[in-house]
C-alpha cells in the first residue's frame, strides 16, 4: 500500500509539469479601426426656470406660471407634449446670510425664503427649429440654458456600420501580416470590439444666457462621429 501511494504521488506532479511545459500556440493579434460621420437628426435642448419666494408655495406658483408660458411657446412651434420631459425639479430653502463678526455671535440658521428650480429637456426632430426653441423659451421667461445635445435616432445601425469597417480592416491586416511573415492563418481564437459616439460641441453665435431679442439664435449641428475598434487574435502556423 505504501509503495502504491508513493508511485501515485510521483506520477501526479510529473503529469502536471508535462502539461505546463506545453508551449502556447503561436498567434498574431491585429486591430482595425472604423469611423462613420453622420449629420445628427435630433437635438435635445435643456433649459429651465429658477424662482424665489417667501414660501415654497409662492416660489412654485411663479415657477409654474413661467413654465406654462414656455410650454405654450413650444406648442406653437409644433413640439408635441411627449417631446417635453422634466429633467429635474428641486425645492430648497434660502437662508439669511450669517452676521459679521463685529455684529455679534451667529444665531441658528434662519430661513427667509425658498428657491424652486425646474428644468426640462425638449426633443427637437426638426433641426431648423432648434434656434427658435431656445429663443422662444427664453423670451417666455426661462432664465437657465443648460445645454444642447445632438443625437441620431438610429444610432445602433451607425455603430454596426463602423464595426463592420473595423472588422474588415483587422482581417486585411491579418492577411497582410501572414503573407509578409510567410505563415498561414489557421483559425480565429478571439474577437473583441468597442464603439463610441463622439458628440460635436454646440456652436452658437452668442451667449444663450445674455439674449435680449434681435434675431433667432444660429446653431450649427456639425457631424456626429461613430468610432469602432475590433481586435482579432488568429492562431498561425508555418506554410
Amino acid at each position: 500500500m505504501m509503495v502504491l501511494m508513493l508511485m501515485t504521488w510521483l506520477i501526479v506532479p510529473w503529469t502536471a509539469l508535462a502539461h505546463d511545459d506545453v508551449p502556447e500556440k503561436p498567434a498574431v493579434t491585429v486591430t482595425g479601426h472604423g469611423q462613420i460621420s453622420l449629420a445628427p437628426d435630433t437635438a435635445f435642448v435643456t433649459l429651465g426656470m429658477e424662482t424665489t419666494g417667501k414660501t415654497a408655495g409662492e416660489a412654485q406658483r411663479q415657477n409654474r406660471l413661467v413654465m406654462s408660458k414656455v410650454v405654450e411657446r413650444l406648442r406653437a412651434l409644433q413640439i408635441e407634449n411627449e417631446r417635453i420631459q422634466t429633467a429635474s425639479f428641486a425645492v430648497s430653502p434660502q437662508y439669511r446670510p450669517p452676521p459679521k463678526r463685529s455684529e455679534g455671535p451667529a444665531g441658528p440658521p434662519e430661513i427667509i425664503g425658498y428657491i424652486v428650480s425646474n428644468t426640462i429637456t425638449i426633443e427637437v426632430r426638426n433641426l431648423d427649429k432648434v434656434g427658435s426653441v431656445i429663443e422662444e423659451s427664453l423670451a417666455a421667461g426661462a432664465n437657465q440654458f443648460q445645454g444642447l445635445h445632438w443625437a441620431l435616432r438610429d444610432e445602433q445601425q451607425a455603430k454596426l456600420g463602423a464595426l463592420k469597417q473595423a472588422a474588415a480592416k483587422a482581417r486585411e491586416k491579418a492577411s497582410a501580416l501572414s503573407e509578409a511573415l510567410k505563415v498561414r492563418l489557421i483559425r480565429l481564437l478571439s474577437a473583441t470590439e468597442e464603439s463610441r459616439v463622439v458628440q460635436p460641441g454646440p456652436k452658437m453665435t452668442r451667449s444663450m444666457m445674455a439674449m435680449e431679442g434681435g434675431g433667432e439664435a444660429q446653431v450649427f449641428s456639425g457631424e456626429i462621429k461613430i468610432e469602432a475598434t475590433v481586435t482579432l487574435v488568429y492562431e498561425i502556423g508555418l506554410e
